[in-house]
């Protein structure tokens, strides 16, 4: 029987499809990650030989924050070009958990960069005295820092959202961190040159926290999903009615989801006439993959067919041993 002919032409549809898609999150990853890399390249040089020069340690930590964007951009160029690739033998599913990983590498990076920044700026808080009066170069400096960044994370979002990448969703949330940052040391810097000198060191540990909490919260996030965490009930809903209103499909039950990336991977059982023939059941069950592939983001949806209105002893619940 001819089980895989009939489809052979939707199913490369959808793979051109799934294509044209994954290639447009690459050259959106790729040209707004480069806008990244001119921006940060820039602060960092201008934030850290500013913050020498005005001996402001908030600033300094501000430009260290900007440093770990430029090798995060890195880690996200890496992951987007690598994420592309068609699957092979070892990658059956594909490689968009290269996407996930590279969040857990930004999760890691950060956190790493916030405690350092923490263990400043509490070494700077036990010596009070030693703390100087800033330049007032400092506060411009913080300011223009504060508006590029806010621009630059707008900017970033705004491409996130379009192509529905949850690592450059990642990044961008990156780049609001720093224009927080920079909004806490100019408040910082303020308080300096208003006579306060302890609060731009202040504004140093808070900057620190920052990076840090925000740092455990992606790599938390990538960790689960690298555990194979299931999509949210509103999404598993969704492709469960899409499976449900399948024309030929009676009943739907064991819908299992676990994150591929951005994409997810989904095995369901679906119920049929149980008088009908294999290859009826089959059109089925490619129905029904070709809607949920359609309409959802799922990177590949595996069906079991059951008989409808019969005994299913797959899925029956096994009797409980008695006790001896």
């Amino acid at each position: 029987m001819h089980f895989h002919d009939h489809d052979s032409v939707d199913d490369d549809t959808e793979d051109s499809d799934q294509a044209t898609s994954a290639s447009r999150r690459a050259i959106a990853a790729w040209r707004s990650t480069w806008v990244s890399i001119a921006v940060n390249l820039v602060l960092t040089v201008a934030q850290i030989a500013a913050g020498i020069f005005a001996k402001s340690q908030g600033l300094i930590a501000d430009g260290v924050h900007s440093l770990s964007d430029l090798i995060a951009d890195c880690v996200v160029l890496f992951a987007s070009h690598h994420s592309q690739k068609d699957a092979d033998v070892n990658h059956p599913y594909g490689h968009q958990r290269f996407e996930t990983a590279a969040s857990l590498v930004l999760g890691v990076l950060l956190l790493a960069v916030g405690v350092g920044m923490l263990l400043s700026a509490f070494h700077k808080l036990e010596s009070p005295e030693t703390v100087q009066r800033v330049h007032v170069l400092a506060l411009w400096v913080a300011c223009g820092a504060l508006v590029t960044k806010e621009l630059l994370f707008r900017y970033m979002l705004a491409v996130a959202k379009r192509v529905k990448s949850s690592m450059l969703v990642a990044n961008a949330w990156h780049a609001r961190s720093d224009a927080a940052s920079s909004l806490v040391v100019g408040i910082g810097i303020m308080g300096n040159l208003a006579g306060y000198p302890i609060l731009d060191p202040i504004a140093a540990l808070i900057v620190g926290f920052m990076v840090a909490r925000m740092g455990w919260e992606f790599a938390w996030s990538a960790l689960r999903d690298l555990m194979d965490r299931a999509a949210d009930a509103q999404e598993v809903a969704a492709i469960r009615q899409t499976l449900e209103q399948t024309p030929g499909v009676s009943g739907v039950h064991d819908v299992r989801t676990r994150k591929m990336g951005d994409m997810i991977v989904v095995d369901a059982h679906i119920e049929v006439d149980a008088t009908i023939n294999v290859e009826a059941g089959h059109d089925i069950a490619v129905a029904a993959r070709q809607r949920v592939l359609q309409h959802h983001r799922v990177l590949n949806l595996m069906t079991h067919v059951d008989p409808w209105k019969r005994p299913d002893l797959d899925h029956a619940k096994p009797a409980r041993s008695q006790a001896h």
